[in-house]
């Protein structure tokens, strides 16, 4: 039985930018992380740690792939968020592009600085 989501791994090229794209743009709170063969980012996606997200700098993984423009048409990840327009300010003032859910659900999609889809939604 799958009792929550425990957490989401990407790839990334670059720890400082991911890192204040994580933390100054959508507010995430970094966590310890164990010692790997590779660098990287744990980031906290509940109150209690319970739910993380994992950065993974693994460059010889990146791979090169057409992404469409609309990142709900592609792999991403939601996060559940109070106000949504404050987002898309951050969003905005960062220079990220997104667009508006199609579906007419309030709810944006952008990118991260290498390409992993997130889609952010009202509460």
């Amino acid at each position: 039985m799958v009792r929550a989501l425990h957490h989401v791994s990407l790839l990334i090229s670059d720890l400082e930018r991911s890192q204040q794209f994580y933390q100054e743009i959508l507010g995430l709170s970094l966590v310890e992380r164990p010692k790997l063969q590779f660098d990287g980012l744990w980031f906290s996606l509940a109150p209690d740690g319970s739910q993380q997200l994992h950065l993974l700098l693994i460059p010889e993984n990146m791979n090169q792939r057409d992404l469409p423009e609309h990142v709900g048409r592609d792999g991403h990840f939601a996060l559940l968020v109070d106000n949504l327009p404050e987002y898309i300010e951050r969003v905005e003032r960062a220079g990220f592009a997104y667009t508006m859910s199609r579906s007419g659900r309030d709810a944006a999609f952008l990118r991260d600085p290498d390409g992993n889809g997130i889609e952010l939604i009202a509460a």
